[in-house]
């Protein structure tokens, strides 16, 4: 088998989002899943727009997702072969130079492409052959000046100079094929096979761009998804894997991957399904780099208080439990879904009072009952699954409700928290009895 090349060639002129990545992933799996290479390309030469910030970013973000080049490249190393690529297609008069006016109404001399107005025909993997009539086209511009090559011209030059074999890229590059196509025949060169990707649609079906809330990749990284669960999630964007899979690590996803089963129909990037990819790849993670991750999340003060009161490992298997991404961290805590494990919580006493059974005397009664059979259990046996164990023939004979309702207001001070089994157990014995007590004197004094 011949050595495949693909690139990733984006220009340094902003941030990228999902779409453009997706095309990353492509060519670096077919490029891994064929033993081929996989290059980096940075289009850098429009001087006023590319920045280095950005380029950094590009590089940060394919690390952060694991799809690190083989070779790195700047389109701007290459200016030299533009220029003398752009005088031989002058000598040959595959190419003339025209007097013009540029936007500003300036003249200058214009580089332009001497069509052969003839028709043609590439077999696209993905959708087959299309035909161009060129003629269409014009004589076209491929440079603003022997110094200042056009994209077509330098995209076609780079590209077969590195020996990139798989041009992967959107659809809505289509429409340059033929000119580039046309320019490889002047070069001599031997054409790559193409491959136009289904675009990446916001949820209104729209091309996805930064104008429709499309973020920038590290984004995520910052807002706490897993670089596989993005990976996993780009890779399905546009591809099938032939079952109903939907779920693969990127060793597996090399494995899988094929050109032929990608699709014509554009793909929906949604945030909702990209929470469930991440949900089931940090079920995955283990428990110590879970843990490691999650300590992120948490400001300094809660995260020390946890740890001074020996609660947090306690407490991070209930997270792992109701978090999608490590940032949900940082909103529970927010939203004080922390403070009832650090202190005792303040509230009314009307809050104890289950909404069935609005009964001041009758829940002290069930509060106390439950206070004996939790000082009968042991403190080597306090843990979430004995305390369920001790107090729910007492529950189902009273009505859940009227047991574990004043039970979980009196641990937490909230309507809605983990279930009070929980809670008690990471909270420890002395503690629950304490604030059970607290609760069956709040409602002494009604």
């Amino acid at each position: 088998m011949p050595q495949f090349v693909t690139r990733f060639a984006p220009s340094p002129t902003g941030l990228l989002h999902a779409g453009n990545y997706r095309t990353a992933v492509f060519a670096y799996l077919f490029a891994r899943h064929t033993h081929g290479t996989f290059i980096l390309r940075i289009e850098d030469t429009d001087k006023k727009r590319s920045q280095k910030q950005y380029e950094e970013n590009i590089i940060e973000t394919l690390n952060w997702l694991g799809l690190k080049p083989d070779a790195v490249h700047h389109q701007s190393e290459w200016v030299g072969e533009h220029e003398k690529i752009l005088k031989e297609f002058v000598v040959r008069d595959i190419a003339y130079v025209s007097r013009e006016k540029n936007e500003n109404g300036e003249e200058r001399n214009i580089i332009r492409f001497r069509n052969p107005n003839k028709p043609i025909t590439f077999t696209d993997i993905v959708r087959g052959d299309i035909t161009t009539d060129t003629t269409d086209l014009g004589d076209f511009v491929i440079g603003k000046s022997f110094t200042e090559p056009v994209f077509h011209l330098a995209n076609v030059v780079d590209d077969a100079l590195q020996g990139v074999t798989h041009i992967i890229r959107g659809e809505d590059h289509i429409p340059n094929t033929p000119r580039q196509m046309l320019i490889y025949h002047a070069l001599n060169a031997h054409l790559p096979q193409y491959v136009h990707l289904p675009l990446v649609l916001a949820p209104d079906r729209s091309k996805l761009s930064k104008r429709k809330g499309a973020r920038a990749m590290l984004e995520y990284r910052d807002l706490g998804y897993l670089p596989e669960a993005i990976l996993n999630y780009l890779a399905m964007l546009g591809w099938h894997p032939g079952t109903d899979e939907e779920m693969f690590t990127k060793e597996e996803l090399t494995q899988r991957f094929t050109l032929e089963q990608v699709q014509k129909s554009g793909a929906i990037f949604d945030d909702t399904k990209l929470r469930w990819f991440n949900r089931e790849h940090l079920r995955k993670v283990n428990g110590e780099q879970f843990t490691a991750n999650s300590k992120k999340y948490f400001s300094k003060e809660t995260l020390a208080c946890l740890e001074k009161t020996g609660r947090l490992e306690k407490v991070l298997p209930i997270i792992r439990e109701r978090v999608e991404t490590f940032g949900d961290i940082t909103e529970m805590e927010a939203a004080d879904e922390f403070a009832y494990y650090i202190h005792a919580p303040e509230y009314a006493a009307s809050g104890l009072l289950w909404k069935k059974c609005p009964d001041a005397l009758l829940t002290i009664h069930r509060l106390k009952t439950v206070r004996e059979f939790l000082m009968a259990l042991p403190e080597a046996e306090w843990d979430a699954a004995e305390i369920k164990n001790a107090l729910w023939e007492f529950a189902e004979r009273e009505g859940k409700g009227n047991v574990l309702w004043p039970l979980r207001f009196a641990l937490t001070g909230r309507d809605k928290s983990p279930d009070p089994f929980e809670v008690a157990g990471i909270l420890g014995k002395d503690e629950t009895i304490k604030r059970i007590d607290t609760a069956v004197g709040l409602l002494s004094k009604e």
